[in-house]
């Protein structure tokens, strides 16, 4: 089950693909719980938000551990240097804002004195405030959301530009499909 340059392996699919769908879903539910008035309502709703961060976390981390196994893809067609620079640098930035984004939401919430639970398991017990790891997670966690909401959408933008216009098949590939190589790209 391992990649190649015409076909990702259904693990590498999976991967991208729930993530992808969780990350956008976890950030869509932060700005909604974000404009929430304090109370049980709302705490409810982080502590849910924070269970689902970790198994984001969980899988993110799996999938950097098989992506360094199977080594990064090749893009099926040729670019500008500019180009493939930037799609590099937003690929990069996904995949470490998916490491990070649960992290600094955990320093976030364990910079405030709050505990962390997974689906009402306590991981890490309530204690004293740390207002430097609190701001530190809350920096992040909050400019992190805007910037990755624009790499999403720069991330998407090149997906569509390089399947519909230049017609190499990126987006077959990820879903799974095989693709046919060099003049021969559907």
């Amino acid at each position: 089950m391992k990649d190649t340059f015409e076909k990702f392996s259904p693990l590498t699919v999976g991967f991208h693909w729930i993530i992808a769908i969780g990350m956008i879903a976890m950030l869509a539910f932060g700005l909604y719980i974000e404009d929430l008035p304090k109370g049980p309502d709302k705490f409810s709703l982080l502590d849910l938000h924070k269970s689902f961060g970790i198994v984001i976390f969980v899988l993110a981390t799996a999938r950097i551990f098989w992506r360094i196994k199977n080594k990064f893809p090749k893009p099926l067609s040729e670019m500008p240097s500019w180009q493939e620079f930037s799609a590099k640098f937003a690929h990069w930035f996904l995949i470490i804002a998916t490491v990070m984004m649960p992290i600094s939401g955990v320093m976030m919430s364990a910079g405030g004195g709050h505990a962390i639970s997974f689906f009402g398991l306590e991981l890490i017990a309530s204690g004293d405030k740390n207002e430097i790891i609190g701001n530190i997670g809350h920096i992040i966690h909050g400019l992190g959301s805007k910037v990755l909401i624009f790499f999403i959408l720069l991330h998407s933008l090149g997906a569509i530009k390089h399947q519909y216009m230049d017609k190499d098949g990126t987006i077959s590939r990820m879903a799974g499909k095989r693709v046919k190589t060099n003049t021969e790209n559907v």
